[in-house]
């Protein structure tokens, strides 16, 4: 059994990913998470609203009819939310999906979800108060304190004390923990000590993590335009003190614009650097940040509420794919995705315009605004002319000419593609794949 598990993880995406991008710091290798752990921070609202459920379709609630109806409430409950992640894993186009301690139990140790899958499954392993944004509290606003309300043995085995005598765990063997530097002597030195017990911890129990560091919560009295210094060489000096056993994996930060991404990303060819995605937002948001933090370094991408506000996930996060992939521009991403939506019957969250627009993002769990610098020029106004044909419609006019070029094995030839006909191809291949 123990063989089996070994020769299973072998085949994660991640770990393939992150050996290649370990033997080629020059590797266009790409990771893409899934965060699906808001219920450590949001609590009922963490599972988003109810506009996109899985295929599977709704799950049995109760609501008293004279109090209200299931529909005014506009949340997921958990089993529908559950019903999303195991849709996701099976699309395997993500590399990790990121829960909570309680889901992971749920559906990597009792299930057995990811026995079969290249997804790695990972929990966060730790809960600082920076994101503790349940309605009506206010402890967001105070400058952010360690606390881990999970274990690394829940995430591991689920429960208190994990069997040691085998290499392999049924549950997740990642996670992630996140540090919040706010520039006080006081509050920093306690999130250091707290982070070096979780490391030695993690260490002793092989236990491997992700860095996630959060912007401060507070005012830090350091300019915006200066932050990404600020994070940049508390990275550097936090890391400085720890051998290679005791490093993340890899890191996951705010994307401060490309000097500060390029910055960091050069110090040390062994670090591999990941962003956040921060709020929702529109589509050309998301799809821009990962196109212009790829190009400048990043190597990662853990996008939580900007998939799981998003009108149809699966869509979206094949787009996010075709973009690091090369094989799409953000532009003809928001476009073909629009397309998608369109085939399927679902109503967008906004139009076309204004679904290509960037707009200020928010990084915190508590929705202050950030200081991030735009991940590139603001966008132009859409091109209004007519959107490429739709597979079927070209079959009936065009049906012996492709609407692409062809190389001469019969694969697309990218090469030589005009922005249109790029389009059409991944339209067509999303239609195909999603109906």
């Amino acid at each position: 059994m123990a063989d089996n598990q070994n020769a299973m993880r072998m085949l994660k995406s991640l770990d393939l990913k992150l050996a290649e991008l370990k033997a080629n710091p020059n590797s266009k290798a790409f990771i893409i998470a899934d965060a699906k752990d808001a219920d450590m921070a949001f609590g009922v609202r963490a599972t988003g609203p109810r506009a996109y459920l899985s295929a599977v379709g709704a799950k049995p609630a109760h609501f008293s009819p004279e109090i209200w109806t299931r529909e005014e409430f506009g949340y997921r409950n958990l089993p529908e939310f559950l019903d999303i992640i195991r849709e996701i894993v099976h699309q395997a186009v993500v590399d990790i999906m990121l829960m909570s301690a309680y889901v992971n139990d749920l559906l990597t140790i009792k299930e057995g979800l990811f026995r079969e899958s290249p997804v790695t499954p990972a929990a966060r392993a730790n809960d600082t108060t920076d994101i503790w944004a349940v309605r009506h509290g206010s402890y967001t606003r105070e400058p952010s304190q360690p606390f881990r309300t999970a274990s690394i043995d829940y995430i591991q085995c689920g429960k208190a004390e994990c069997e040691r005598d085998t290499e392999t765990f049924p549950g997740a063997n990642l996670g992630l923990y996140s540090v919040t530097f706010v520039n006080k002597l006081e509050e920093d030195k306690r999130t250091l000590e707290a982070f070096k017990q979780f490391r030695e911890e993690a260490e002793r129990k092989r236990f491997q993590y992700f860095l996630e560091v959060f912007d401060p919560n507070i005012d830090s009295g350091i300019a915006p335009e200066k932050l990404g210094e600020f994070i940049n060489d508390n990275i550097i000096r936090s890391l400085a003190g720890v051998p290679e056993s005791g490093r993340p994996r890899f890191l996951k930060i705010v994307y401060h614009g490309p000097r500060a991404m390029e910055e960091l990303v050069q110090y040390d060819p062994n670090l591999v650097v990941g962003i956040l995605g921060g709020s929702a937002g529109t589509t050309y948001d998301a799809f821009k940040l990962i196109h212009e933090a790829q190009k400048h370094g990043a190597r990662v991408a853990l996008f939580g509420r900007k998939i799981n506000n998003a009108e149809h996930q699966l869509a979206f996060i094949q787009m996010l794919r075709f973009i690091v992939e090369g094989r799409v521009s953000p532009e003809e991403a928001v476009r073909a995705y629009h397309g998608v939506l369109q085939a399927k019957g679902i109503k967008p969250h906004r139009s076309l315009e204004d679904d290509l627009q960037l707009t200020d993002q928010s990084m915190s769990y508590a929705g202050a605004r950030s200081t991030v610098i735009a991940p590139g020029p603001v966008a132009k106004k859409p091109d209004r002319s007519p959107a490429p044909p739709s597979t079927a419609q070209a079959a009936n006019t065009t049906p012996a000419e492709p609407q692409w070029p062809i190389l001469p094995n019969g694969q697309p030839d990218f090469d030589h593609m005009t922005p249109a006909q790029r389009l059409a191809f991944h339209r067509s291949r999303l239609e195909k794949r999603f109906g």
